[in-house]
């Protein structure tokens, strides 16, 4: 053999070398676009999982992520944050509410706003 000659070149083993080679292109670009699938799904995945109300809206925000990359990261913020428990928290800084802030709550305050809560659903 040798130093201009190339190994496996016209044999059989050559052309096995090509068919892994296509093969392992083939699962990795399938690979990589699962991936991007997953990824792209989760705002969805997390609404469910949260039982969130804005589901459909969060639904046609990711699909519309697919084309614009920045809807889908509004619908990923949408998806994590909760709405309703951020205006409050805001409202309650606004209004000056500190004393909820630094002092645990009360079992009788934590029933009250459930109930709240469940009569602002019913």
């Amino acid at each position: 053999m040798s130093l201009v000659s190339m190994p496996f070149v016209d044999s059989g083993v050559d052309t096995a070398l090509h068919i892994v080679a296509a093969v392992v292109l083939v699962g990795t670009i399938a690979a990589a676009g699962y991936g991007f699938w997953r990824i792209h799904e989760l705002p969805i995945q997390k609404a469910h999982t949260k039982e969130h109300h804005q589901i459909g809206l969060i639904t046609a925000l990711t699909w519309i992520g697919f084309v614009w990359h920045w809807v889908w990261v509004i619908a990923v913020f949408i998806a994590f944050v909760d709405g309703e428990q951020a205006l409050r928290r805001i409202r309650d800084i606004w209004k000056g509410n500190d004393e909820q802030r630094t002092q645990p709550p009360s079992s009788d305050s934590v029933v009250a706003e459930q109930n709240d809560k469940e009569a602002e659903h019913a």
